[in-house]
């Protein structure tokens, strides 16, 4: 099954996030299918690929509890704009 999820990039104790479709049973920094955005907790910046996203969504991809929260932000961000 392919889950939309975070697979973590930066350096110690200053993590970075990229937001990607990929298979379930590969590993957590395992190759993507899809990078579809990036998130930094730390500065609170997101970007995200809504139409991709969707499109994953519509195929049958599952998000993470944490993606499907960035992906109502996004959305929010994106009604507000």
């Amino acid at each position: 099954m392919v889950r939309i999820r975070l697979k973590r990039v930066g350096s110690k104790k200053a993590p970075h996030y990229r937001i990607v479709a990929t298979d379930q049973r590969n590993r957590r920094d395992g190759s993507p299918i899809e990078e579809l955005g990036y998130y930094n907790p730390r500065s609170k910046e997101l970007k995200l690929n809504l139409e991709a996203v969707k499109t994953w969504i519509n195929n049958g991809a599952q998000p993470s509890e944490t993606v499907a929260s960035l992906i109502r932000k996004a959305e929010a961000a994106a009604v507000a704009s």
